[in-house]
């Protein structure tokens, strides 16, 4: 019997269809404030609120991520048109070049690696995202007049470098990597925030599309069926969030709520992950 046939027959599980969609449309409204689509923060949900398993957590957080992703980009299309993001076109292929292959790599081995390093592995990343968040409240990382290389050669070296690692880290959390892409466009290129916003989702999607294609082949893929209804009832309630949040993007400080999110995040990954097996 599956884990899901099993949930289904004592009848406790399926309250989580309602706490499902609260969870992700709170988790999407408060990222959706400062800009982010909260896969970060559904990783530890996942885990530590619903008992999924962390290889399946992230399998899962990274459909949950692709719906949210492809309904930001459809969303943002009236502000930033599509053609305005293909005049860029230069800068979303030389990061895809790199996080393409960054996100295959890291897949593949987060499918064979033991579960307790992978948990260790998710903790070090989710903190590390946790201090960036409070180093950018802090010091305003998307804040910068020129690109960080003047010279072209340089400027595509470290666009696939940093597309690398950001499609690692984006396959082994489930995540879109909008945190570490949007500072890191910003920071290469000098564009306008707005527009890199846009960029960021062109550069997450297929990124996301080659993660998931590679942990098709893992056995703990089937929880995207076991946990269909949880997927479904948390995308739902994921881009409502971020849509709300968007709307209210400019009522709260933000600075202040990133620096109260980063700590949150870094709380809640050390407490799921920690001692987890």
């Amino acid at each position: 019997m599956t884990r899901a046939a099993v949930r289904d027959a004592d009848g406790s599980r399926y309250r989580h269809h309602s706490l499902g969609f609260l969870a992700g449309a709170v988790i999407g409204t408060l990222a959706g404030l400062v800009g982010l689509g909260g896969a970060e923060f559904r990783l530890p949900v996942l885990v530590g609120a619903f008992r999924v398993p962390t290889l399946e957590a992230v399998i899962l957080n990274k459909a949950i991520s692709l719906v949210v992703v492809a309904a930001a980009l459809f969303a943002r299309s009236g502000t930033i048109p599509f053609d305005q993001v293909s005049q860029h076109g230069d800068v979303v292929l030389n990061l895809l070049a790199g996080s393409l292959a960054g996100a295959w790599w890291a897949a593949g081995h987060a499918m064979t690696m033991p579960r307790r390093w992978l948990n260790r592995i998710i903790l070090v990343l989710l903190a590390g995202l946790a201090v960036l968040m409070l180093a950018e409240a802090g010091l305003g990382l998307h804040d910068t007049a020129a690109p960080l290389f003047e010279a072209t050669a340089w400027q595509i070296v470290a666009g696939l470098l940093a597309g690398f690692g950001i499609g690692a880290v984006a396959a082994l959390l489930g995540v879109a990597g909008g945190e570490l892409l949007i500072p890191t466009i910003v920071l290469l290129y000098a564009l306008d925030i707005k527009l890199v916003g846009s960029l960021s989702l062109a550069i997450s999607l297929p990124t996301m599309l080659v993660g998931f294609a590679r942990y098709s082949s893992a056995q703990a893929f089937s929880v995207l069926r076991e946990e269909r209804r949880l997927l479904l009832w948390m995308a739902a309630g994921s881009v409502v969030g971020v849509g709300l949040g968007g709307l209210l993007l400019g009522t709260v400080p933000a600075k202040s709520l990133t620096a109260l999110l980063g700590l949150i995040l870094l709380i809640s990954a050390v407490k799921t992950f920690q001692h987890a097996d």
